[in-house]
């Protein structure tokens, strides 16, 4: 799953947002943080916790006030090498009319080749690849304002993925999309997860939290909490004191824990509460012979 060194080394980093010549508010407190090669990482926390601000300091369009940022060994303050640095850490945010820039599909997926100097030939082979992973090749002759909000983020991975980064970082890519869409990229992080791909992932829906490999929970600046999903969820008192929802699952399982102990609590996806369901129902059954 893991390599021993980090693509994304996170050093004690601090951050404030300038009001004026004489305020700030400051959002990041000595966070440290590693991310490692294949992860699937989720970032969590209420608004205001700091969790936008940390993602975009993963590729440089954010500089610490204090403390550093590598990716790969190189510093992001490197503003020199921040090319390299944001064609090994990819992003995609909430809006993706924002980063759709060309008036035809495949035009904008070459967009950001065109501007590291990708030869033609090499260009063509990457849109193509990029399009296909993202299941977008039939729409590359389209007008991006024709398709939907899930094809429109694909459209936004796939100019990421032609840039053939290590990792991609999703800024609640999912929160302004219906359901059917949420599950559109949903799927297609899956697939890149699967074929290698380090995911980093914000965001406040707590069933795609569960597929993650680790979560990371922040609340005024700071990493407060971290582990795997199933860890995390397991401290379902500490995450409503941070205005935190859990899964369905884990909800419906401690209250069952609750009223029958012999119910597992630890559940975090709805096909373990049917699974567990199913192995008392049949456990019952054995016991009265029938």
């Amino acid at each position: 799953m893991t390599a021993d060194h980090p693509i994304i080394r996170v050093e004690n980093v601090s951050f404030s947002y300038k009001v004026n010549q004489d305020q700030q508010i400051p959002v990041l407190q000595n966070v440290s943080l590693d991310v490692y090669p294949g992860e699937y990482l989720a970032i969590i926390g209420h608004n205001g916790s700091g969790k936008s601000t940390l993602s975009k300091h993963l590729n440089g369009i954010l500089t610490p006030k204090t403390g550093d940022v590598y990716v790969n060994q190189i510093n992001t303050r490197d503003r020199e090498r921040i090319y390299e640095v944001r064609s090994q850490v990819g992003m995609v945010f909430q809006h993706p009319d924002n980063q759709i820039v060309a008036t035809i599909v495949e035009d904008d997926v070459a967009f950001g080749l065109e501007n590291i100097g990708i030869a033609a030939h090499e260009m063509r082979e990457r849109i193509d690849a990029s399009l296909e992973a993202v299941g977008m090749s039939a729409f590359r002759h389209r007008p991006p304002h024709h398709l939907s909000g899930g094809q429109k983020q694909r459209i936004a991975i796939a100019g990421i993925l032609a840039m053939r980064p290590q990792c991609i970082v999703l800024d609640e890519a999912t929160s302004m999309l219906d359901s059917y869409g949420r599950q559109d990229i949903l799927a297609v992080i899956r697939k890149l997860h699967r074929e290698g791909m380090t995911i980093v992932t914000v965001t406040h829906h707590m069933s795609e939290v569960a597929e993650a490999d680790r979560v990371v929970v922040m609340e005024a600046g700071q990493i407060v909490l971290q582990g795997t999903p199933r860890e995390v969820f397991a401290h379902q008192q500490r995450l409503r004191e941070l205005h935190l929802d859990v899964p369905d699952a884990s909800r419906i399982a401690a209250l069952v824990h609750q009223e029958w102990e012999p119910f597992s609590p630890n559940l975090i996806v709805n096909e373990e509460v049917v699974e567990e369901v199913n192995r008392h129902v049949i456990k019952q059954a054995e016991a009265s012979g029938t």
